[in-house]
């Protein structure tokens, strides 16, 4: 029950994921990233392993498609999963099992998935596709979460009966080519999981110059308190 975004930045060289469901949490178990290699998406019957089982397959120099056959060889319930893979070349793989809860599927582009499961239908996909390709002007944190938000306002998640299931938690998380985040937010308990996380990425994004400063020159670097007084 959880709809998602994956893709790469051509002209930053950036990879990230969006990703929102009814579930908890979700921040913390389906994505796995690594700047400068991959990433990485596994959701509806959840196997944890994946994900990294994925980086390190591509560490290796396989390709996406590589990948993927690789997680269906090991995991003998590969069919109750949905996976999403986008390389540094932004190659894509992408797989929904027959077992996921439907409404489930994806939509790919040269450089994007967006997919999911236990949606109220294809036009949730279909949003996000238009809506990712329509912003790529912006910055890919920004796309991302317009992704999310089309996705939510085209009907988000719904039970088998029509019953809308909100969002509970979401996530951004973007990689440059280094081995840790450029941006990594997550909400893992809302009632409005999109909004809050637009909440705490428009209060977030301002100070990403001033952490920037803090880790590359120190030295130069003031008290938070002094550097928002004279920044923001």
């Amino acid at each position: 029950m959880t709809y998602t975004v994956i893709a790469g930045c051509a002209r930053t060289g950036q990879l990230g994921i969006g990703i929102a469901t009814y579930s908890l949490a979700v921040g913390g178990y389906c994505p796995a990233i690594r700047g400068g290699l991959g990433v990485v998406s596994t959701q509806a019957f959840v196997n944890l392993k994946l994900g990294n089982l994925a980086l390190r397959l591509m560490d290796l120099g396989y390709s996406p498609d590589k990948v993927m056959s690789e997680l269906a060889e090991d995991d003998p319930d590969f069919s109750y999963r949905q996976v999403g893979i986008v390389n540094a070349e932004n190659v894509i793989s992408v797989h929904t099992g027959s077992n996921t809860r439907p409404w489930a599927g994806h939509l790919t582009g040269d450089d994007y998935i967006v997919m999911g499961n236990v949606l109220a239908g294809e036009e949730v996909v279909q949003a996000m596709a238009e809506t990712f390709k329509k912003k790529e002007q912006l910055d890919l944190d920004e796309r991302l979460l317009g992704t999310l938000e089309a996705g939510r306002d085209a009907g988000g998640q719904a039970t088998a009966d029509g019953t809308h299931l909100n969002e509970r938690s979401a996530a951004i998380i973007i990689h440059g080519h280094r081995d840790f985040g450029h941006i990594d937010l997550r909400v893992d308990a809302s009632e409005a999981a999109v909004d809050e996380l637009r909440r705490v990425h428009g209060i977030y994004k301002p100070f990403i110059p001033y952490y920037e400063m803090r880790h590359q020159h120190p030295q130069d670097a003031p008290a938070q308190d002094v550097w928002e007084q004279n920044n923001l």
